[in-house]
C-alpha cells in the first residue's frame, strides 16, 4: 500500500471507528481459526480494536482440539444430527482441550513486546461461569449426554466486565444448577451472548471470506429472510452453515448486522469494520420486507406522492403514462397499506453507473429513515447488477445526499445517453457516490 493510499484508507476509516466506539462486538474464533497461522494478526487487530473503545466479547471454539484430544486418549466421537455426543467419560478430555485454548488466548492477549503491534496495549481478560446450559437430550433415539444448549448469558456480569474495559472469553462450555458442564458449539454461545448484551455486531469467523450462493459465488449481503432462504437450499454446509445460522439467529433477536469473514485472510476483521465495502458476507435485520419492486396497483399512490413535490419543482415532472412504462424501475416503501417513499433507478452499464431518481418520500415520513433505506436498497440494485456508481440530479436536496457520501461532479461525469440539456436546463447539480 503507497503512502498516499494508506493515508486515505486511515481518513475514510474515521466514521466507522466513531461509530464503534463504546459499542458491543461479539466475535467467534473457531477451533481451527485458533490453530492457523493468522491467529496472531487477528490477535493484533483484536488489540487494535479494543484500543480504539470497542467492547470485545471472544465466543471461542474448540472442535479440532477435542478432536485430537479425544483421538489420543483412544476415543471416538460419535455424533448425531452433526453434533458431537460426549460422554461422561470423555467430558473431562473435553474440558481440558477447551482451558488449554482458553490459557493460550490469554496469554495472547497479554503479548506486548516492543516493536510489535501489541505493544502498550495492557489487554486484560475476563471469563467466569456466565453462560448457562441444558443438555440437548435426545436425538432420533440417541442421547447426547453432555452435549448441550445455551439456556441463558449472565449479561449483567458480563456488561460489568466490559465497562471496565477487560475483553470478556466465553468459552464453548456452560454449567447447570446441578453443577454439571456441557460441551456447547461455539456458534451458539456467540448468537446468544450477542442477542443478550444487545450487541451492536456479531463478527463470525469461518475458513472463507462469506458464505456462497446458489451458483457458488460469494454473497456479499443478505437479509435474515434472504439467508433462511439460503439455507434451506443447503448451499453452504459445515462451519459456514452453523456460522449463518447463527447470524440469523441473532439478528432475529435484535442484534442488528452479522459480518461472516475468513480467518485465512490478514486483516479481514479490519477490512469489514473500517472500509464501505467490507469482505465477506453481512446479514442483516434491517427491515427491508417493506421495500418493494413497484407493481401497477402502486402506479396512483406514487403519482399521489410525488404530485407535490413536482408542483414545487423538487422532481421533474411525469406523466402517469410514464409512470406506467416505467413502473419496473421504481422501489417503493410500503406502510399499512400505503405508499410512503418510492424511488426509480436506471442502469447504464455501459458506464458502470445507475441513476437514483424521483426520489420522494412523504412529508409526514420524513426524518424517519426512510429515505436512508430506500438509499440502502437502491444501492443493493446497484451493486447486484455490477454497477459501481450511483449518481442523483436535484436541486432542493443537496445536502442530504452529500451527508450521505455523495461528492459534487461535473456534467461530463453523466453517462453519455443521459440528456444533458435537460439536466442544463434545470440547473440540477450532480452529485456521484461510489458503491
Amino acid at each position: 500500500m503507497t503512502d498516499h493510499n494508506w493515508l486515505h484508507w486511515f481518513r475514510h476509516s474515521s466514521p466507522y471507528i466513531n461509530a464503534h466506539r463504546d459499542r458491543v462486538v461479539v466475535i467467534t474464533l473457531s477451533g481451527d481459526a485458533l490453530a492457523h497461522s493468522n491467529l496472531t494478526p487477528i490477535i493484533h487487530d483484536i488489540a487494535l480494536l479494543a484500543s480504539l473503545g470497542v467492547r470485545l466479547v471472544i465466543a471461542f471454539g474448540a472442535r479440532p482440539q477435542i478432536r485430537e484430544r479425544l483421538e489420543s486418549a483412544g476415543l471416538e466421537s460419535g455424533y448425531q444430527t452433526g453434533l458431537r455426543i460426549t460422554s461422561e467419560a470423555q467430558l473431562p478430555l473435553v474440558l481440558e482441550a477447551v482451558g488449554r485454548l482458553r490459557a493460550m488466548l490469554e496469554s495472547r492477549l497479554s503479548m506486548g513486546l516492543i516493536n510489535s503491534p501489541m505493544h502498550g496495549a495492557q489487554i486484560r481478560v475476563a471469563s467466569g461461569n456466565w453462560v448457562t446450559a441444558r443438555p440437548i437430550g435426545v436425538i432420533d433415539g440417541v442421547d447426547l449426554e453432555y452435549t448441550g444448549r445455551v439456556r441463558r448469558v449472565d449479561a449483567a456480569s458480563v456488561q460489568q466486565q466490559l465497562a471496565l474495559g477487560q475483553v470478556v472469553l466465553l468459552p464453548p462450555v456452560g454449567y447447570s444448577a446441578t453443577g454439571d458442564a456441557f460441551n456447547l458449539s461455539h456458534e451458539d454461545v456467540a448468537g446468544e451472548a450477542a442477542s443478550a448484551l444487545d450487541a451492536d455486531k456479531l463478527i463470525l469467523f469461518t475458513e472463507n471470506n462469506g458464505v456462497p450462493g446458489s451458483t457458488g459465488q460469494l454473497v456479499r449481503e443478505l437479509s435474515v429472510t434472504q439467508a433462511r432462504e439460503l439455507l434451506t437450499s443447503k448451499v453452504p454446509e459445515g462451519d459456514d452453515a452453523a456460522a449463518l445460522r447463527a447470524a440469523v439467529t441473532a439478528c432475529d433477536r435484535g442484534v442488528r448486522r452479522a459480518h461472516i469473514i475468513g480467518y485465512t485472510t490478514d486483516g479481514a476483521l479490519l477490512e469489514e469494520l473500517f472500509t464501505r465495502d467490507g469482505l465477506g458476507t453481512l446479514v442483516t435485520d434491517e427491515n427491508y420486507e417493506h421495500l418493494r419492486t413497484a407493481t401497477a396497483e402502486d402506479i396512483s399512490a406514487i403519482q399521489e406522492l410525488i404530485q407535490p413535490l413536482e408542483e414545487r419543482g423538487v422532481l421533474v415532472s411525469r406523466p402517469r403514462e410514464l409512470i406506467e412504462t416505467e413502473i419496473d424501475r421504481f422501489l417503493v416503501d410500503e406502510r399499512d397499506g400505503g405508499i410512503v417513499g418510492c424511488a426509480a433507478l436506471y442502469p447504464y452499464p455501459s458506464t458502470g453507473m445507475m441513476e437514483l431518481a424521483c426520489f420522494a418520500v412523504s412529508d409526514h415520513y420524513r426524518g424517519s429513515g426512510r429515505g436512508d433505506k430506500l438509499l440502502a436498497m437502491a444501492e443493493r440494485h446497484a451493486r447486484a447488477e455490477g454497477l459501481g456508481e450511483l449518481f442523483v440530479l436535484t436541486t432542493q436536496t443537496a445536502h442530504w445526499f452529500i451527508e450521505r457520501g455523495f461528492e459534487a461532479a461535473e456534467l461530463d461525469r453523466l453517462p453519455p445517453e443521459k440528456d444533458r440539456e435537460a439536466t442544463r436546463s434545470r440547473n440540477s447539480r450532480i452529485f456521484v457516490k461510489r458503491l
